[in-house]
Parts: C-alpha cells; structure tokens; sequence
C-alpha cells in the first residue's frame, strides 16, 4: 500500500515540487485564474502531507512497539502541531508584507504550498 502511495505521488505531484513558485507553475492569467490554481495546488500539497503524515505515524508506532517506549508517536504529533502553528504564523506574516493588496490570498497560499511540500519531504524520511 506504501508502495502505491508513494508512486502515485511520484507521477503526480513530483514534477510540480521541482518548480520553485507555486504561482509561476500556474502560469499566466489573472489573479482570479493563479489565485483558483495555487488553491488547488495547496489542497493536493495538503493531501500529500496528510498521507506521509500517516506513513510517519505507523512507523513511530512500530518504533514504540519494538522498543517498549512511547516517545516517537507524541515526538511526532508534537512536532507536527509545532509546523502547523509556524506554517500558519509565517505564511501570515507572509500575505502581511503584500500590505493588503489583491495578491495577498495567492502570496499566503503560495507560502503553504512551499512548506507543505518541504514538510512532506521530511515525513518521508522517517517512514519506512
């Protein structure tokens, strides 16, 4: 089952963690165009981090099983709150420095995007 997550991410969204600027990779068009597709883009990044958030969670489990000890599953879920909250105050400070203007929604989700995929790089290595 890892084995099929893993590739279907791979064939769908590795080409889009390449590219540096979720807004760029929408290309041209208008605020409402890039706006609706970096959206989008956010919640496919939200998805992915939700599925190796997973794989993380059941291998901290096997790890606190084999060793007897019960530190690697809240480890875990204690860092991953600690990212939601930086995720959420930082991408906030992001669409701060748009000072208002309509590119604010795109800057903030743009920001979540970037950090959702570094995120879900990370959860990767410590699934196994």
């Amino acid at each position: 089952m890892r084995v099929l997550a893993a590739t279907l991410f791979l064939l769908t969204c590795l080409p889009s963690i390449v590219l540096a600027d979720p807004a760029s990779e929408c290309g041209g068009g208008s605020q409402i165009e890039i706006g609706s597709c970096v959206a989008d883009t956010l919640q496919r990044v939200d998805a992915t981090v939700d599925i190796y958030l997973g794989f993380a969670v059941r291998s901290a489990a096997e790890l606190d099983e084999v060793t007897g000890r019960t530190t690697a599953v809240p480890a875990l879920e204690a860092a991953q709150a600690a990212w939601s909250t930086y995720r959420d105050e930082h991408c906030g400070y992001v669409g701060a420095t748009f000072g208002g203007g309509s590119g604010t929604g795109i800057g903030i989700n743009s920001c979540r995007v970037e950090l959702g995929r570094s995120r879900a790089a990370d959860l990767m290595r410590y699934a196994q």
